[in-house]
């Protein structure tokens, strides 16, 4: 019912900068909480940043100062703006919605994935 898609990654060198994409779509009454979360090879998926339906946000302490979370709520979606980029950055970065769906009620949804790869 819920379909999130996310836009954005690629390669770039050290030093460098993206932005990360995530749109959500679907049978959606109101979106709360979205953010980025990524998984390295070989470690866990972590939280990186989180977005509050009012804007108040969260990072990872890695993150703090060089990455930017923001949404736009009118079109249910969020980006993550990602600056001053290393090779410990490299990894999928996926995009989680927790969101009130239609005749479904409030759950968490997540994409495929995106690939950011950072070479030194």
């Amino acid at each position: 019912q819920v379909q999130v898609v996310e836009s954005g990654g690629g390669l770039v060198q050290a030093g460098g900068s993206l932005r990360l994409s995530c749109t959500a779509s679907g049978r959606i009454v109101s979106i709360n909480d979205m953010g980025w979360y990524r998984q390295a090879p070989g470690k866990q998926r972590e939280l990186v940043a989180q977005i509050t339906s009012d804007g108040s946000t969260n990072y990872a302490d890695s993150v703090k100062g060089r990455f930017t979370i923001s949404r736009d709520n009118t079109k249910n979606t969020v980006y993550l703006q990602m600056n001053s980029l290393n090779s410990e950055d490299t990894a999928v970065y996926f995009c989680n919605c927790n969101a009130r769906v239609l005749f479904v009620g409030r759950r968490n949804y997540w994409g495929q994935g995106t690939q950011v790869t950072v070479s030194s």
